[in-house]
């Protein structure tokens, strides 16, 4: 015999699954709006500080050194994270947004205040309906998720070519073809986020150690999309 169950019960199952998918991305969201505000605090304090725009600007060592350290904690964080505590990996990803900070504080010195400001809340906007798009939605965006980020391969080799190159017309291609590719990667990014939420649920070191890796590929989406939009709409100085 198997037990019968009734409509009350399949929507009491499904009303739980929703109040844990949308308390684990509101825990995901939390972290990632405190790193940006981070890293926006950061980035302020250095372009209001000359002697510190300088030391990054004036030494090139320094500044790409800033950047492999970007790059080696972000990979030590997604390869390494079942490997360290949740307050350990919730420390490198605060550390790995005030040291974006750093690096992000010259945009201030290319672009005007103004055009930041503006590029900001366009982001907003666009990053938070792809993220309510990619909430919702009942479409598999497994398939738009693998497009994306075999794309973002290609705008990379693209870009390093063009440090050579110099190409305007290729210049405007990267930049509109990234901001399409983080407006894919943050629906796909968030349907996943949400469907990580019940295996995690019960479980803080889980349960935290998710919300970081979360907040982490949404902090990440809205980062570079914030500044490929800003190659289209940033008024240069």
């Amino acid at each position: 015999m198997y037990p019968k169950y009734t409509d009350s019960d399949v929507g009491a199952v499904s009303q739980s699954v929703s109040s844990i998918q949308a308390n684990f991305i509101t825990k995901v969201y939390g972290w990632m709006c405190f790193a940006l505000v981070m890293t926006a605090g950061v980035s302020l304090a250095v372009a209001s500080t000359p002697a510190l725009i300088k030391m990054i600007m004036g030494n090139q060592i320094l500044f790409f050194g800033l950047i492999i350290g970007e790059l080696a904690m972000v990979w030590i964080l997604v390869g390494a994270i079942n490997k360290m505590s949740a307050h350990t990996a919730t420390a490198m990803f605060i550390a790995y947004s005030a040291l974006n900070g750093l690096t992000l504080s010259v945009i201030f010195l290319a672009y005007t205040a103004s055009s930041i400001t503006s590029t900001f809340f366009i982001t907003a906007g666009t990053f938070g309906a792809m993220s309510l798009y990619g909430y919702v939605t009942k479409r598999d965006l497994t398939s738009v998720g693998n497009l994306c980020f075999m794309c973002l391969i290609g705008a990379i080799i693209a870009m390093v070519v063009n440090i050579f190159l110099q190409s305007s017309i290729l210049y405007w291609v990267i930049s509109f073809a990234g901001v399409a590719i983080f407006v894919g990667l943050t629906a796909y990014d968030t349907q996943r986020i949400k469907e990580m939420a019940t295996s995690v649920e019960g479980n803080f070191e889980s349960g935290r150690k998710g919300a970081v890796l979360g907040a982490l590929a949404l902090y990440l989406d809205f980062i570079n999309l914030f500044i490929f939009l800003l190659r289209i709409f940033g008024g240069r100085r």
